[in-house]
């Protein structure tokens, strides 16, 4: 009898394990790769972003060269086949503005956590704002009227997470203006890049020819990385000469890049295994857990307490976002059942 592994309830707790130690090591090493190249002044953040795809390129490629997707290793199952997709160049075009949504959102969460790691994530967490404005406008998905009345409490939570008491004991604003720029660039683009790649799946021949998710998120990586090179190029080639100088002589600099590219690549695929097995509850529950957990960690991590505006202001952010998420299960009528004589 052919050896399967754990049991899958095994298995997925162990994916959510290893997602959640993936995101905040990710967080971990992006920030000491950022560090390595001279922090967010370095003009070298682009740069950081762009190898970071270049990295889950490589590995994508390694993976079809061995026709093996080791993820499910994880869960202590067997790692799954991954063949070559099948997909057409009018496939690949079709592609593009998922990929470009997608590299996008990971190059401004980039300059987002590089201003600021705890205060982008905080950003971050109100992306459902974003989400809603951005299906309804060009979607049309819009949210509904409950939904809606959770945005305030979101929108809210970031703001006062962005007041700084002063000497006085008066509040003003006080925030990093990087991460707050970027977290909601990041944010939408993360919008739009959802509602791309519900279009893309939504042709049922793409879909087959790409032979599963782990494959799709294969080819948005490499196209993502081909789509930031040109706009890294433009934006800090001046700076590529000193950024390879430094990656040649700096082991901390090589080992945080190619660790932040592996860990963001492994801790996506993994998500998505627990996502696709879970209900929408539970999927929510994970997902505000999880920016909980990786705002914590990460202020372990700096040394950088989070303010006490900052800690209420996320709390409310973050409880206004898994409201969001579960409000419509929450307030749905109930099913009338038949009356029998």
């Amino acid at each position: 009898m052919a050896f399967k592994g754990a049991p899958d309830s095994v298995a997925l707790l162990l994916f959510f394990v290893f997602w959640y130690a993936g995101n905040m090591k990710y967080n971990e090493y992006n920030t000491a790769a950022l560090n390595a190249v001279g922090g967010k002044t370095s003009g070298l953040t682009m740069t950081v972003a762009t190898m970071q795809l270049g990295v889950c390129a490589v590995y994508a490629f390694i993976m079809w060269a061995i026709k093996i997707n080791p993820a499910k290793i994880f869960g202590l199952q067997m790692p799954e086949k991954q063949d070559v997709p099948k997909t057409t160049q009018s496939d690949l075009i079709k592609s593009i503005p998922l990929a470009f949504c997608a590299a996008g959102a990971h190059a401004a969460t980039v300059f987002a956590l590089g201003g600021d790691p705890l205060f982008g994530q905080i950003v971050k967490s109100a992306e459902p704002v974003l989400a809603a404005i951005v299906g309804t406008v060009f979607y049309s998905k819009a949210p509904s009227f409950y939904k809606v009345c959770c945005l305030p409490v979101i929108v809210g939570g970031v703001a006062f997470a962005s007041l700084k008491k002063g000497a006085d004991g008066s509040y003003s604003l006080k925030f990093d203006a990087t991460a707050l720029i970027f977290g909601m660039l990041a944010n939408a683009f993360a919008a739009f890049k959802g509602g791309e790649n519900s279009k893309l799946l939504s042709d049922k021949g793409v879909a087959q020819r790409y032979g599963g998710v782990g494959n799709q998120f294969a080819v948005t990586q490499i196209v993502g990385f081909v789509i930031l090179l040109p706009i890294m190029f433009a934006t800090e080639g001046s700076m590529l000469p000193s950024f390879l100088e430094k990656l040649k002589t700096d082991s901390s600099l090589q080992f945080n890049l190619v660790m932040s590219g592996l860990c963001f690549y492994i801790y996506n695929e993994l998500a998505t295994y627990t996502l696709k097995v879970t209900g929408a509850v539970t999927a929510s529950v994970a997902n505000t857990a999880k920016r909980v957990i990786v705002m914590v960690y990460m202020a372990a991590v700096t040394g950088k307490a989070l303010t006490d505006e900052q800690k209420i202001g996320s709390g409310i952010a973050i409880f206004g976002v898994l409201l969001y998420s579960l409000i419509d299960d929450l307030l749905k009528p109930k099913k009338k059942t038949a009356k029998t004589d």
